[in-house]
Formats: C-alpha cells, sequence, structure tokens
C-alpha cells in the first residue's frame, strides 16, 4: 500500500503521526522518505527535530538541520532548531555562520534568533554581547510572552555579571 503514496502524502503521514507521538512510526516513514528522496528538505528537518528532542541523538539532529538548510536555505523554520542546537552544543564556530544566514531569511522570527544569540554569549560570559543581542531581541518580540522572557533574560545576565564581578574582586583580595 506503502507504494502507491507519493513523497507529500508520506510527509504529510509522518508528521501526522508525530503530532500523536507515534515516534517509530514517524521516523520509518521519514526515513523511507530520505531513502527514496534524499533531497526532501522537509524530512531532513522533521528528522533533525526527532532526534533533537525525542532521541537525543545530537550528531544526527545537526546532520539533518544542516542538511535541510543546505537544501532549502529559504525555509524559515529550520534555522531556530539548528541554532538552538549548535547554542547547546558550544559550537562556537558554527554559531555566527547561522545566525547570519538565519537572519537573511524572510519569515524568521528574528526576536528568536537573537535570543539565542544572547544566550550563546551569556554562556560564553560575553555580558555586553549578550546583553545587546537580548534587547535586539525584545526590539523584535511581537508578544507580551516573549517581551517577558527576554527581559528575564535581561536581568538574568545583569545579576550574573554583577555577581562574577564581585566574586573575581573576592578572590584579588
Amino acid at each position: 500500500m506503502d507504494i502507491y503514496l507519493t513523497i507529500e502524502e508520506k510527509y504529510l503521514q509522518a508528521v501526522n503521526e508525530l503530532s500523536y507521538g507515534e515516534t517509530p512510526k514517524a521516523l520509518q516513514l521519514l526515513n523511507a522518505i530520505i531513502a527514496d528522496e534524499p533531497f526532501y528538505a522537509r524530512a531532513h528537518y522533521q528528522l533533525g527535530k526527532l532526534y533533537c528532542y525525542e532521541v537525543n541523538d545530537y550528531q544526527a539532529a545537526g546532520y539533518h538541520f544542516k542538511t535541510c538548510a543546505e537544501l532549502e536555505p529559504s525555509f524559515p523554520d529550520v534555522y531556530y532548531h539548528y541554532l538552538y542546537l549548535l547554542v547547546f552544543l558550544k559550537m562556537e564556530k558554527q554559531v555566527p555562520i547561522v545566525i547570519a544566514k538565519a537572519l537573511s531569511v524572510a519569515g524568521i522570527n528574528v526576536s528568536y534568533i537573537y535570543s539565542l544569540e544572547g544566550l550563546h554569549a551569556e554562556k560564553k560570559k560575553e555580558w555586553k554581547i549578550s546583553i545587546e543581542a537580548y534587547r535586539k531581541a525584545f526590539l523584535e518580540a511581537t508578544s507580551k510572552y516573549e517581551k517577558d522572557k527576554i527581559e528575564e533574560s535581561i536581568d538574568r545576565v545583569k545579576e550574573k555579571k554583577r555577581q562574577f564581578k564581585k566574586y573575581n574582586n573576592e578572590q584579588s583580595n
């Protein structure tokens, strides 16, 4: 019966399976799509999300996100998840490259990208860069929830900066 399904039908069926929590069935369908059509970017995107958030296979997730972004660079949805993964894995060299690509894509949620840039700088203890990125995110935010989360992030970074200075002063005395 699967023989008669088009790639798009298999893809929609896989997405439907994911929405119902049927990860194994979705994984099977998405892998079948990639086997039949290795350049089907959206299947790579869904596999990336699945491997990142469900299976915790970050190498596979990164491969699929990167492949999706290369095959369909104008697909905005992939960049947030790909960037999130890169920040999580502390992939220093890749983060600015993906940020630059993401910000050039129409339809991207710019606030999310700047927030991830802020998080990346925060993890590196680059407080000034982090606060600046979070401020850019705030200016692009379109919902109260987003703005509140960004303000929390700015406050968190300011507190970390204050504690970091205090700790360093105590260490030098």
